[in-house]
């Protein structure tokens, strides 16, 4: 065992039990980066910063395997002053997608126009 401090962040507190948001290892002061699977607002990701911010915990930012590169996520993340990191992202994918013939040249331009807009997808 690493005996390294370690938490994990629930979206809302427990209804049962202690009621714990937080479980784990940390203390007030303690400086934390937040990993993610995921980011395409920032809404669920930046609520935990705002949970940990509220229990006393800084912080150093957040880093994920994959993003969407949506305006808002970078937007949300900006607002809340956190640095995010991400080992790939949207981008990335349609490059390799194409290059790997998984879709074409015409598909990319359809994929692009989601990446702008998502919400309005398929409207």
């Amino acid at each position: 065992m690493l005996e390294l401090p370690f938490a994990y962040v629930r979206p809302e507190p427990k209804k049962h039990g202690m009621g714990n948001q937080i479980e784990g290892r940390l203390e007030k002061g303690q400086s934390v980066v937040i990993i993610e699977d995921l980011i395409s607002t920032g809404g669920s990701s930046l609520k935990t910063v705002d949970a940990l911010r509220e229990a006393g915990i800084e912080v150093a930012g957040m880093v994920a395997i994959f993003t969407y590169g949506f305006q808002i996520a970078a937007n949300n993340f900006a607002e809340k002053n956190v640095k995010l990191d991400t080992i790939s992202n949207y981008n990335a994918l349609i490059e390799v997608a194409l290059e790997h013939n998984y879709i074409s040249a015409e598909q990319v331009e359809s994929l692009a126009a989601w990446r702008l807009a998502p919400e309005q997808w398929g409207k």
